[in-house]
């Protein structure tokens, strides 16, 4: 990923606009600081940073057609660029080796028509000099930032990938919608990204009492088995990369998943593909061959436990860094500049992947892959397991989905990009989007005693899909006996397929981030915000005498308010920022830590001794004991008094 600035239309009589852009662009050059480069026609001016991860040696922006009357600039990778190449109309003669580069001649052959085509995750402004026309889009989910500006004194329109580049120039500043794109033709903003399962909500789909839906032995392992498959070819064209790469790795179950399909995926049995662009990014990856994998936390965290446990079984060459909470407290004001929002989760989540981007980036590593995405899509957070129905998740599910661009995408994005590091998430891939979404029915989605499967732990779909040995034992009982019995013999789980996890990380229950790195450090900021904040200016708050927009319900919140205020104090800049909260109508608190939802406190109100017990009785509807006794609320006993530490934690987490 890159930096991307455009200025249209700005006063022709401003003769040192060409000045000001590049100051304003180099307010993100932190995302690309490896070349900066300029395109001016007239009272237009695009500008581009670049991180240079593919066609590294000739990929230079922004772009332009054979006649350079079509200039580009993308932040973003185009996944599918090799069959995209191949499906050209015209011959046409390639000047670098980026993947974005066939963008321009996608627009010269189809206008507009091409956006729908594109499979990756990116911003791009394309600028057409011979029709004085400017186009910009955004990938689907938001994967990458893009803003969009208004200046009225001269109706010029302005984007970028930061706000801060926008925020004293523009009169209204707004958040790029994903999955949409911009016409200055006609100045309309038209949604490309459209499947069908958006419209459910509209459509009270699933019904609200419909019964869940019966499954076969055989339909259930093909349902385990699309969506193994459709994550494996997702992970597979985001190894696509020139250059050193590794895993964030919190030892939880998404980014330990990914983490073990990339291991396989480059290792030689795992090398052969009959898709033109997995060959490609294949072919990539296979010039580093040792992958590394990356976590943080505060010494005796809980996902430096699992991560190490998780790095171990998958031999991955692992880095393991610390932090301290007054570190974290000291970087709070950088990372709301980098993030430009005040949302409390997204804050407290962003801290440490801040600091550990730092230190990655320090190691030459310029992409790493990551877990984002798959709580939003098969309702990982602890609070899904209050959901009322299956129609009721379902729906919330499609909401986080299309607002992940205002959460963990931001925070994804914003966290590593500051130090000029790319994060790819495989999760968010359009194709397994559609299987989590069309072939999983919702009703596998819920947990606790409202499931009809009688699942316990959230995201159990996903990690049955990935528990070789309960897929082996559920073949046979399917009578299942050979990849020709299935619908695609990929699904298939032969004898010798090796375990993908072990499962005290397969079945681990969730944990935030935020909670992840260290109970201690939402606690410490919470402690702080204490001391920052006085009773007074909170009661002012309250009373609405200030931030009477959005206005922040916590101390933590208030503290946050005022430092963003502060880097940018214009109205235009509230525009964007999105907060985060449970679902208070589930009965949900409003702390969004993971930590503060009834699934995760009675995780720990257990009786001493029954780990093993349970873990047993469970395991064949793979179900945590934790889980269970979070989500019937029955089984009480003594709590655990956290006498170890967060390891202690950790250690008796693992045990489900």
């Amino acid at each position: 990923m890159c930096g991307i600035f455009g200025a249209f239309g700005f006063d022709a009589r401003d003769e040192a606009f060409r000045d000001r852009a590049i100051a304003l662009s180099k307010r993100i050059r932190h995302r690309g600081p490896d070349w900066s480069g300029v395109k001016q026609h007239k009272n237009n001016i695009l500008c581009h940073e670049r991180l240079a991860i593919v066609g590294v040696d000739s990929g230079a922006q922004p772009l332009t057609n054979a006649d350079e009357t079509v200039i580009l600039a993308v932040n973003g990778e185009i996944y599918n660029h090799v069959s995209l190449r191949k499906n050209l109309k015209k011959k046409h003669e390639f000047k670098t080796h980026s993947d974005c580069e066939v963008i321009l001649y996608l627009y010269e052959e189809m206008g507009t028509d091409f956006i729908p085509l594109l499979d990756g995750m990116f911003s791009f402004i394309l600028y057409d000099s011979k029709k004085d026309l400017y186009i910009s889009a955004r990938d689907p989910i938001g994967i990458t930032t893009l803003y969009q500006g208004w200046r009225y004194s001269d109706n010029s329109v302005w984007f970028s990938s930061e706000m801060k580049s926008l925020h004293d120039e523009c009169d209204r500043v707004i958040a790029f919608p994903p999955g949409h794109f911009y016409n200055s033709k006609d100045e309309s903003t038209t949604q490309y990204y459209k499947p069908s399962w958006y419209s459910h909500a509209a459509e009270s789909f699933p019904p609200e009492n419909r019964a869940a839906p019966k499954q076969s032995l055989k339909e259930e392992l093909e349902m385990y088995g699309a969506l193994r498959v459709a994550l494996e070819m997702s992970v597979k064209k985001r190894l696509m990369s020139d250059v050193p790469f590794g895993v964030l790795l919190s030892g939880g179950l998404d980014s330990s998943l990914i983490s073990s399909i990339a291991m396989r995926i480059m290792s030689e049995e795992g090398k052969s593909s009959d898709d033109d662009d997995a060959k490609s990014a294949i072919s990539h990856a296979s010039a580093w061959p040792r992958l590394h994998s990356f976590s943080i936390g505060l010494k005796g965290s809980p996902d430096l436990a699992a991560a190490r446990r998780a790095a171990d079984f998958l031999k991955t060459v692992h880095h393991e860094y610390t932090f301290t909470v007054e570190e974290g407290l000291d970087s709070i004001n950088d990372v709301i500049w980098h993030l430009e929002t005040y949302d409390v989760t997204t804050i407290r989540a962003s801290t440490p992947m801040w600091l550990l981007s730092r230190k990655i980036k320090a190691m030459g590593v310029k992409m790493v892959l990551s877990g984002e995405g798959s709580d939003e899509i098969y309702a990982g957070y602890l609070y899904f397991h209050s959901a009322p129905s299956a129609q009721g998740l379902h729906h919330e599910c499609i909401s986080r989905i299309q607002n992940l661009h205002t959460s963990d995408c931001l925070r994804a994005n914003k966290s590593t990009m500051a130090w000029g590091l790319e994060a790819r998430v495989p999760f968010l891939d359009k194709a397994f989007l559609d299987v989590s979404m069309l072939q999983i029915p919702p009703e596998r989605k819920l947990s606790g005693p409202r499931s009809p499967y009688g699942q316990k732990m959230e995201k159990h779909v996903v990690r049955m899909a990935f528990d070789v040995h309960q897929l082996r034992a559920l073949q046979k009982k399917a009578g299942v006996t050979k990849p020709s019995d299935l619908s695609n013999p990929a699904y298939f789980i032969a004898d010798e397929t090796l375990p993908y996890l072990p499962d005290e990380i397969l079945w681990r229950q969730k944990e935030q981030f935020s909670d992840g790195v260290g109970y201690s450090w939402i606690d410490g900021l919470k402690d702080n915000a204490e001391k920052v904040v006085s009773d007074a200016e909170f009661d002012r708050v309250k009373n609405g005498w200030i931030y009477k927009e959005d206005a922040p319900t916590t101390k933590e919140g208030v503290w946050y308010r005022r430092a963003f205020e502060k880097l940018f104090p214009q109205r235009a800049c509230l525009e964007s920022v999105v907060r985060w909260i449970p679902r208070k109508d589930w009965g949900c608190p409003e702390d969004p830590s993971g930590r503060a939802q009834k699934a995760h406190n009675a995780a720990y109100e257990k009786k001493e001794g029954d780990d093993e017990e349970e873990a047993e009785a469970e395991k064949p509807v793979a179900a945590a004991p934790a889980a269970a006794a979070a989500a019937s609320g029955k089984k009480k006993g003594k709590k655990n008094k956290n006498k170890g530490g967060d390891a202690e934690q950790v250690s008796k987490k693992a045990k489900v």
